[in-house]
């Protein structure tokens, strides 16, 4: 009986150190494509827009989910939303976007119904 629960003792204790080997691998794995994905190119036809937000209410959801959004859109190189001041800022590639679609992917959140952007400048 005691060898039985030597051998399962072991074999518990040797897949336990081959499962945190694995996992540390694949965390370090998942570091880089998190890397590779938030790095972005410096563009030959680089522009900045600012402009305010009306209806941001809360800086943990409005202004991180309109960040978020802006961050996702092709072109834009970073988004910056101030809760505070409830302005933006984004540089983006005017090859790939524009300032329109800048302002309807911002207006266009929840069907439309809780963002407007006003006095957008270059």
């Amino acid at each position: 009986m005691n060898i039985v629960k030597q051998t399962l003792l072991i074999a518990s204790i040797s897949l336990l150190l081959v499962s945190c080997k694995n996992e540390n691998n694949s965390s370090s794995e998942e570091i880089q494509a998190i890397e590779q994905d938030t790095t972005k190119t410096i563009v030959a036809n680089s522009k900045t827009a600012s402009f305010e937000i009306e209806g941001i209410t809360c800086a943990e959801g409005c202004a991180n989910l309109i960040e978020g959004k802006l961050n996702k859109l092709d072109g834009v190189s970073e988004a910056k939303v101030d809760f505070d001041a409830k302005t933006a800022t984004v540089i983006y590639d005017a090859d790939k976007v524009n300032q329109e679609k800048i302002t309807k992917t911002v207006e266009g959140i929840a069907g439309g119904k809780l963002y407007k952007v006003s006095k957008l400048k270059s």
